[in-house]
């Protein structure tokens, strides 16, 4: 169990870490053109990257042993961060969470695609019960679709591709460094080319900002990838829909954004959700109940 925890604790720190960076993210979106954070805060998080590899507990380089996965996760960062930018920009702030919900539902099925991780039965009623939670938190339903609901699926499905491929790594390699200075490099190319048409004059205040964002960025990066080698992406996700209670928060405090009654339903049901996939993956079959132990037979005896 002592993975799953280590795991789960890392996760709850990352949605803290990715929460207040997608809360500077909605707060200087109004006024900048999204090459110009991602060019600025991908150089920041590569020059943290090759500082941090510098330090002695480190120290591994920055190769990698999976460059064509490397790089699948890499475009799919990039996207992922363009869409999530603009759904911030069109859509309330806890109204794109309602995507970020539909990322377990799409991990389930990437895992077993990519992965080849074998997702239970029981897993997959726990991720259908957490996307219904997750439906309490937006008890008024759909209100039209807009280019924004566009933007935000797009992120949904580009970010979980990111993931699971960043599980797909740490499969091969146990450098987490070489994960998060990758996908920045190719956000600080791609944005760069784009940076001269778009550039506006920034105030040493936002500039400040967007280091921060870089720095929160950075951290909750790198321990995602440490998070996604102990647990399984489809485990990992569930437990990230916690990232709703610290946008609540940010959304009440910073945006004035006042959350449905249905909030604590569905926050209830996301975490228990969560919790369950993370004894689902480290409970012996045999102890989970006669339909696992019978499904453990099928399998054994399937040729």
């Amino acid at each position: 169990m002592r993975p799953a925890v280590l795991g789960a604790g890392l996760v709850v720190g990352y949605t803290a870490l990715i929460s207040s960076a997608d809360a500077i993210t909605k707060f200087i979106a109004g006024g900048y053109a999204a090459p110009q954070l991602f060019c600025l805060s991908g150089l920041i998080v590569i020059a943290l990257s090759v500082l941090a590899d510098r330090h002695p507990s480190q120290r591994r380089g920055l190769r990698t042993d999976c460059p064509r996965a490397m790089a699948v996760r890499s475009a799919a960062t990039v996207l992922a961060a363009v869409s999530f930018f603009y759904a911030f920009r069109y859509l309330p702030f806890a109204e794109v969470f309602l995507f970020i919900g539909l990322m377990p539902i799409l991990g389930g099925l990437m895992s077993a695609l990519i992965l080849k991780e074998h997702v239970r039965p029981s897993a997959w009623a726990a991720l259908v019960a957490g996307f219904v939670g997750v439906l309490c938190l937006f008890p008024t339903g759909w209100h039209g679709v807009t280019i924004g609901h566009g933007f935000a699926f797009s992120a949904a499905v580009f970010g979980t591709l990111a993931m699971v491929m960043a599980r797909y790594i740490g499969r091969v390699e146990s450098n987490s460094l070489a994960q998060v200075f990758y996908p920045n490099l190719a956000i600080f190319v791609t944005m760069g080319a784009a940076l001269p048409f778009v550039w506006t004059a920034m105030p040493l205040s936002d500039l400040g900002w967007v280091l921060a964002y870089a720095a929160l960025l950075f951290g909750a990066r790198w321990v995602l990838v440490v998070a996604l080698r102990l647990l399984a992406a489809y485990a990992v996700m569930p437990l990230m829909n916690l990232q709703f209670v610290w946008m609540v928060v940010i959304g009440a405090l910073v945006f004035g954004e006042i959350p449905a009654a249905g909030t604590f339903l569905g926050v209830a049901i996301v975490i228990g959700c969560g919790l369950y996939l993370v004894w689902d993956q480290f409970t012996p079959e045999t102890a989970r109940g006669p339909l696992a132990a019978f499904s453990l037979r099928i399998r054994r005896t399937d040729p």
